[in-house]
């Protein structure tokens, strides 16, 4: 296991990197349903983001746009809200699809979307 104090500030020991296509858009639908904060973004151009980081609550996204050398990565993603009811509808509302309803669960009330850039998302809040 590696030692804590060397991690950098807003990184924890794993953290998903997504290749996307239209990572900039995706940036914007994180920042429209879960709150998520931009906390670096470098450019390759005037389009391409070669690298990002967005932070979800305490967790950090590395982000970037696929290209010819870097083809689409998605991922499939469990996220704590406060209100997966609310927060599941406004990614249905910004072009998400359904994957599993929304339902009472041991776990919590949690339901599974598909974001338009291919990743899976479990939306869940503790009841």
């Amino acid at each position: 296991m590696t030692n804590k104090s060397k991690i950098p500030e807003n990184y924890q020991t794993v953290m998903p990197y997504l290749i996307l296509r239209n990572a900039e858009k995706f940036i914007a639908f994180t920042k429209n349903i879960f709150s998520a904060t931009e906390i670096t973004k470098v450019m390759r151009g005037e389009n391409i983001i070669m690298h990002a980081e967005i932070m979800i609550g305490e967790s950090t996204l590395m982000v970037a746009d696929a290209t010819e050398g870097y083809e689409s990565q998605t991922s499939g993603l469990f996220v704590y809200v406060d209100n997966a009811d609310s927060t599941y509808k406004r990614a249905i509302d910004l072009g998400a699809t359904i994957i599993t309803p929304l339902s009472d669960q041991p776990y919590g009330r949690s339901g599974g979307i598909l974001d338009p850039f291919g990743n899976t998302w479990w939306i869940t809040s503790v009841i």
